[in-house]
């Protein structure tokens, strides 16, 4: 099984449990700083859907992979890994950081190649035309820990360590410099939108959710969970259900 999916990655992404005949696939997007293990148990709760994580560059197997120049350079890596996932129904899940990319992947996709997801699901992050400039990336390593703990800290045992530390902060402060130098254009997307939050997120309140509505031409809808920025971790069982629902949805549709 190893095997079959060291064949099935892609750099940009990994497998997290591959299938003969999948009905659907699920591609998640994780947070700054996170890292496609962080969805591995998803894959046990949507039997019949391959999900599938993109790997960020300068960490775990790509730690000596360099950062990407921008955002956008990013998104146009991830667009042409993409591609060859579109045989079957493709839904986008990004949380923070990811749901920012997961829409750019869905406007490339849309605007260069005239194919879509089957639905953008981001979380925690509020919408890019609504959301507030800031400068972390310039932040010390006591100010990048501070923020850490004001979101909810989903890795204490790694941030914690020093060694462990010294590993994971470049790629964190890295990928706010990625959200803070992004320069985003409005535009809409085709693919209905679904946004999810914590209630008590700091980073994304829940009242900075609906402008996500803006941003599409095909629907929106919200569901909210009891947690903070992190609210996916403890509330997983829940959340994974609601995606799958709206998977099997769209896959009648598709």
């Amino acid at each position: 099984m190893q095997k079959e999916m060291d064949e099935l990655d892609d750099q940009s992404y990994r497998v997290l449990r591959p299938l003969r005949a999948p009905s659907a696939r699920l591609v998640c997007f994780p947070h700054a700083g996170g890292t496609a293990t962080f969805f591995r148990t998803w894959a046990d709760r949507l039997p019949g859907v391959e999900v599938l994580a993109i790997r960020y560059a300068g960490r775990q197997d790509r730690l000596v992979d360099p950062f990407p120049a921008s955002l956008g350079e990013l998104a146009d890596e991830i667009t042409g890994a993409m591609l060859p996932l579109l045989d079957k129904p493709v839904a986008f899940f990004g949380h923070s950081m990811g749901a920012l990319l997961a829409f750019e992947v869905t406007s490339r996709l849309e605007e260069r190649h005239g194919v879509s997801p089957t639905r953008l699901l981001v979380s925690g992050r509020p919408a890019p035309h609504r959301a507030e400039a800031t400068t972390l990336h310039l932040a010390d390593e006591a100010g990048l820990l501070a923020e850490v703990e004001r979101l909810g800290n989903p890795d204490p045992l790694v941030f914690a360590d020093p060694d462990l530390r010294a590993l994971v902060l470049p790629a964190l402060r890295d990928d706010y410099r990625l959200l803070e130098t992004h320069a985003f254009a409005r535009r809409r997307v085709r693919a209905g939108i679904v946004a999810y939050g914590g209630d008590r997120d700091p980073a994304c309140g829940v009242r900075a959710l609906p402008a996500w509505a803006e941003l599409t031409a095909g629907g929106y809808a919200q569901r909210i969970f009891p947690g903070d920025h992190f609210y996916l971790v403890q509330c997983e069982p829940a959340l994974v259900a609601d995606i799958a629902g709206r998977l099997d949805a769209a896959a009648l549709r598709a």
